[in-house]
């Protein structure tokens, strides 16, 4: 398990191609098949030594200390419905990196990694309610492996504030007042979505909002057939990974296509790595930011309107 993620500066190969790679676990005492993105996994581990922290969240099994850093262990099973984990001994810690934080997610095994491309991660049904934590589904080996929507379990243990200083707000009130105020957000997660839509919401700008690249890019070809694209959208604010198409390939597809070459895009992404400033080169996006600081978020905006 040591060496799981030794080649994972290869693996920056296959972003921009609309594919990914899973590092496939299951939960202790179950038997459902889960997936994370490998770009978000620091390292893997038997479970550390915890320490019990008084009055902490109720999903945070306790601490460990990890090369450095003390890392808070989420029990990903309680975290999901089920019950908590007791006999820790047994189990592994997925450390991880995005929304500008490192915590670790206790589980019951972890088995390997998996290449797949985008087009094979689906959206959930929509049977599955609001109140479910999947973000994405796919079968590997004739099996249903669903993938958490880990940002809404944060937002739980952590909520994030989505309002903008006034000062920014003021800013960008100033700023080119003949271009349209409207927005498209693209982004899996629910709870990611809303932290965006109400931050843009907050500077007087209308928003739309899909949950994956392949709808972005449709719903931009369907505004431009309805007359010139420039009239109807400021910008994109689109995440990088999601299913179907990812935000790399999104961008790649508005700059290929001559009705939309010109459209100011955002990357907004939970992913961590030197690969991010490169990526955003590659494909021709205007801007990368970390999710999630309105703030920054509003700076982004006034940056795209002053363009």
């Amino acid at each position: 398990m040591t060496g799981i993620l030794d080649s994972v500066n290869q693996r920056t190969q296959l972003v921009g191609q609309n594919r990914l790679e899973l590092l496939t676990f299951r939960l202790t005492g179950g038997s459902q098949r889960y997936g994370i993105n490998v770009f978000k996994v620091k390292e893997v581990l038997q479970c550390p030594r915890l320490t019990l922290i008084p009055n902490s969240h109720r999903l945070i099994r306790g601490i460990a200390h990890v090369r450095g850093y003390t890392i808070s262990v989420i029990d990903l099973n309680l975290a999901v419905g089920g019950k908590a984990t007791t006999n820790t001994n047994r189990c592994f810690t997925i450390i991880t990196e995005f929304n500008r934080t490192i915590q670790a997610f206790l589980v019951g095994s972890v088995e390997r990694i998996i290449n797949m491309r985008w087009e094979e991660i689906l959206s959930p049904p929509d049977g599955a309610g609001k109140g479910n934590y999947l973000t994405a589904v796919t079968n590997i080996d004739n099996e249903l492996v669903e993938i958490l929507d880990v940002e809404k379990i944060l937002a739980e243990i952590a909520p994030i504030s989505n309002k903008m200083n006034p000062l920014i707000v003021e800013e960008i009130n100033q700023v080119r007042k003949d271009i349209v105020r409207r927005v498209l957000i693209a982004d899996d997660s629910a709870v990611a979505r809303k932290q965006v839509e109400l931050a843009i919401s907050s500077i007087g700008f209308e928003v739309l909002t899909v949950k994956n690249g392949k709808e972005a890019y449709e719903k931009l070809l369907e505004m431009s057939r309805k007359g010139n694209i420039y009239d109807q959208i400021a910008l994109v604010i689109s995440d990088i990974e999601m299913p179907g198409m990812d935000g790399y390939t999104l961008t790649a597809e508005i700059r290929s296509n001559s009705d939309l070459k010109d459209l100011y895009v955002i990357l907004h992404s939970s992913l961590s790595g030197v690969f991010n400033q490169a990526m955003v080169e590659r494909v021709g996006a205007n801007l990368f930011i970390a999710k999630f600081n309105p703030n920054e978020l509003g700076n982004a905006v006034k940056t795209a309107l002053m363009k």
